[in-house]
């Protein structure tokens, strides 16, 4: 049975991303040489997850001599809120409040992290 497609980021998509994020722009070769795990996954591995980046819109590619090159399409930050709103969605009933009340409860933030939020939704009134 196939897997269901996600339209947020796997976390091996995410690995690549931050890649293209930071590089602005870069071949599959390039992507591999940044990756730093003991044992980096096949060229043909990275270039299948390329491939699955540009059909979710997160990438797109220009050929450039025998390489593509990709370049993101979406910038981190709308990709951190299209996750958000996927997590909302599914886990929390589209209830952004029953997300906080969770993060407030299980995550353990610091006073500084409580005085930064408290500020933001001051902010926000």
């Amino acid at each position: 049975m196939a897997r269901k497609k996600t339209p947020t980021l796997t976390d091996g998509e995410l690995r690549l991303m931050e890649i293209i994020w930071d590089r602005g722009e870069a071949t599959v070769g390039e992507i591999l040489d940044q990756l730093t795990e003991a044992t980096p996954p096949a060229y043909n591995t990275v270039l299948t997850i390329m491939r699955i980046l540009e059909q979710k819109g997160y990438v797109s590619h220009v050929k450039q001599g025998r390489a593509f090159v990709y370049r993101p399409l979406i910038d981190r930050n709308l990709a951190r809120a299209k996750a958000v709103k996927y997590l909302v969605s599914s886990f929390f009933n589209n209830s952004p409040e029953q997300l906080m009340l969770s993060i407030l409860k299980n995550e353990g933030l610091t006073p500084d992290e409580l005085q930064h939020l408290k500020k933001m939704i001051e902010e926000t009134k």
